[in-house]
């Protein structure tokens, strides 16, 4: 194989999702959160109780991201294989939603429901004081099916399609949907941008994450897509809806049902046929999100391959 015949790119989301597997996010000084501190800024000075106000904020807050990435992806190729790895690194949380689940799992297997409720809090938004084991379990599993489509799968898809700046963009758009995208007095109509812009990247990793979730549970491949095009549907959300639909009928469980946040309770669409999720079904959803990404890499990988070879 000749140097000019290796693709950059493709080396670095293979390295940075190595990167990922090996050490996790950073404890500290981690580039998200730089980008949050970044957005929490530009927020204090253009927040108003309107659409456009919010329009003009998430402008503001992606355009030297956008552009950071655009130049990353003029880099020469050795320097592009280094951004790559990077990005796709500080972009990927596969590694840590992975220990998070499982820390979950830990707490309710030692029957510590109060360390549990609020160690799953890192995983969701919604108020965790009065759930019980069972429902724990639940909203673990969900949050590790949503984020294996917004921290993993949309990382390797917008990588593999248009290399930094697909990575870094979808990443920054993803944060400030879980930044602004909420329906609160502040937000309902400031972040209606964030929220759309949000479902239109995620659309297409959500469908992914559902093929490759049948593909990493071939027995219930066809359930999977059944039951991810038939009760997805009618979630609240377009992406999340597909995503957490596909691995119930995957893990042969239900999701769905009453949820309380903040903001009031949402009584949400049950999907799947199988019993509600127990503190043994968390590691079972964490490792389906595992085989999930290694697929998602795989055709991310082959399609570099073959558009080069186009």
């Amino acid at each position: 194989m000749t140097r000019r015949s290796i693709d950059p790119v493709a080396v670095g989301l293979a390295l940075g999702w190595l990167a990922d597997r090996a050490v996790g996010d950073p404890r500290r000084g981690h580039p998200v959160a730089a980008f949050g501190r970044w957005a929490t800024w530009v927020e204090s000075r253009t927040h108003a109780d309107s659409r456009a106000a919010g329009v003009l904020t998430e402008a503001v807050v992606l355009s030297p991201v956008v552009a950071l990435g655009l130049a990353a992806g003029r880099l020469p190729a050795p320097a592009l294989t280094v951004a790559t790895t990077a990005c796709t690194w500080a972009a990927l949380g596969g590694t840590s939603l992975g220990r998070e689940g499982l820390a979950v799992h830990d707490l309710l297997a030692a029957e510590d429901l109060p360390a549990a409720r609020a160690r799953v809090r890192t995983l969701v938004g919604r108020v965790t004081d009065d759930l019980d084991a069972d429902e724990i379990a639940r909203a673990a599993v969900e949050s590790v099916a949503e984020n294996t489509s917004d921290a993993v799968v949309g990382t390797l898809v917008w990588g593999a399609l248009f290399g930094p700046v697909g990575i870094v963009t979808h990443r920054a758009v993803n944060t400030l949907d879980a930044m602004h995208g909420h329906r609160t007095p502040r937000y309902a109509r400031f972040g209606w941008a964030a929220a759309r812009l949000d479902d239109v990247l995620g659309w297409l990793p959500a469908r992914v994450t559902v093929i490759a979730t049948a593909l990493a549970a071939p027995r219930r491949a066809g359930e999977v897509v059944r039951v991810a095009a038939s009760d997805g549907r009618s979630h609240p959300s377009p992406n999340a809806g597909p995503v957490e639909a596909g691995f119930a009928a995957a893990l042969g469980i239900r999701l769905g049902g009453r949820t309380v946040y903040a903001s009031g309770s949402e009584d949400r669409v049950v999907m799947g046929t199988g019993p509600v999720p127990t503190t043994a079904d968390l590691p079972r959803a964490v490792d389906l999100a595992h085989r999930v990404g290694v697929l998602t890499l795989l055709v991310g990988l082959a399609h570099r391959a073959l558009s080069r070879l186009g």
